[in-house]
């Protein structure tokens, strides 16, 4: 029982952070807001911080995980998580003063940087907690194959929806500006 909760948990963390990623999109397209360098930075940490957890299905599909795989996994996520935290304080503390109003428009009170920083801590904890019982959670073999497609297929889309999102940002260029306010590859192109 519990070697098919570690299968269900590590696909939750992928999933969990496709779906966080896709609120960034809703925000960027819906919204209309661009994301700056140090957002994609942090959408970066999160993809790493998925590819753990992407791992530990992708072996429990071949068969059983070894403790070091599933160490290697959740590690991987930590190490992650930490670099995208680090990003996160960074850019808090670019608006930590009263007069600025910081980056974006706020989500439930919060600006997507202080989300992530809280979506990093929580993929800390849970891969913590995940490695405290690496014994009884290390997936074996799976027979649904299923869900695991449906959510590894979400995540290379996510993964891929990234890439061109941050190409277009980008444009021609080496640097990505400090606050983009276009897709420069359509101005590069002369397309707008």
């Amino acid at each position: 029982m519990t070697h098919r909760l570690g299968y269900w948990v590590a696909l939750t963390c992928v999933l969990a952070m496709c779906g966080v990623l896709a609120g960034g999109f809703v925000v960027q397209f819906a919204w209309g807001e661009f994301p700056c360098p140090l957002c994609l930075l942090q959408r970066m940490a999160m993809m790493l911080c998925a590819l753990g957890p992407a791992y530990l299905v992708l072996r429990a599909r071949r068969g059983d995980v070894s403790p070091v795989d599933f160490a290697s996994g959740y590690g991987m996520s930590i190490v992650a998580a930490m670099l995208g935290a680090g990003i996160s304080v960074r850019q808090i503390l670019l608006h930590v003063t009263g007069s600025d109003p910081g980056y974006g428009t706020p989500v439930f009170g919060l600006h997507l940087y202080t989300w992530a920083l809280i979506v990093f801590a929580t993929a800390i904890v849970t891969s913590g907690v995940n490695l405290v019982f690496a014994r009884e959670l290390a997936p074996s073999r799976v027979t649904h194959r299923w869900p695991s497609r449906l959510v590894l297929g979400a995540f290379a889309l996510v993964i891929a929806a990234n890439l061109v999102a941050a190409g277009m940002l980008e444009g021609l260029h080496w640097k990505l500006p400090d606050s983009p306010d276009r897709y420069q590859l359509l101005v590069d192109l002369g397309w707008r």
